[in-house]
């Protein structure tokens, strides 16, 4: 018993270790393709062998980074006071949530460009995006005009998705409270506008 409790607790230090290198690479590195598996296991101290087991292979790391970082913000969310907490109205909640998103991607932009570039499976099918989904269709099925509010969630989620934020951000250089401004503006005429005259969401 002991012996297992020894092997858990180095599986833990490893893993600690392990995040804490990627996490420091890939601030570093200007490409998130610079950074390799190998690169992380040196940084890290560990061997591949001990990095492929703990993570299963690049995405798998990545997203265990993402998940890291983005854990204050899950807190946030599930127990925390307004705005993002839940027991915010639900129109001031919306906002604060995708803002929240936004900041997070705009902190994160290598690692949030390279997870959403990863594998090839689609990324609408990433467990952080099916959360984000759900989360944001339940607020907004509280607001009493939004109709669809499932594909409402999609479009507002795509406005922050990690190709675009990079794009302005680093391509137009828009600043970065301006683009909060945009982008609140928004999310403001969606949620204050109506379905189109004469379309239902049936239709």
């Amino acid at each position: 018993m002991p012996e297992r409790q020894s092997s858990r607790k180095d599986a833990i230090r490893n893993r600690e270790a392990v995040l804490t290198a990627a996490d420091a690479l890939f601030t570093r590195r200007e490409s998130p393709e610079d950074v390799t598996m190998a690169d992380v296991a040196a940084a890290a101290g560990v061997g591949k062998g001990t990095l492929f087991r703990a993570f299963g292979d690049r995405a798998g790391l990545l997203r265990a980074l993402y998940e890291a970082r983005l854990e204050p913000i899950r807190q946030a969310v599930e127990a925390g006071p307004p705005p993002l907490g839940p027991e915010t109205p639900p129109q001031d909640r919306v906002p604060a949530l995708l803002d929240a998103v936004l900041c997070f991607k705009l902190d994160n932009r290598r690692l949030a460009l390279a997870l959403e570039e990863s594998g090839s499976s689609s990324p609408y099918r990433a467990e952080h995006y099916e959360r984000w989904h759900s989360l944001l269709q339940a607020v907004l099925e509280q607001i009493p005009r939004v109709t669809d509010s499932g594909f409402i969630a999609h479009a507002l989620l795509a406005a922050t998705r990690a190709d675009l934020v990079e794009h302005l951000a680093g391509e137009e250089r828009i600043p970065r409270e301006r683009m909060r401004a945009q982008f609140a503006n928004f999310v403001t005429g969606v949620l204050a506008s109506g379905p189109p005259q004469g379309l239902t969401a049936e239709e």
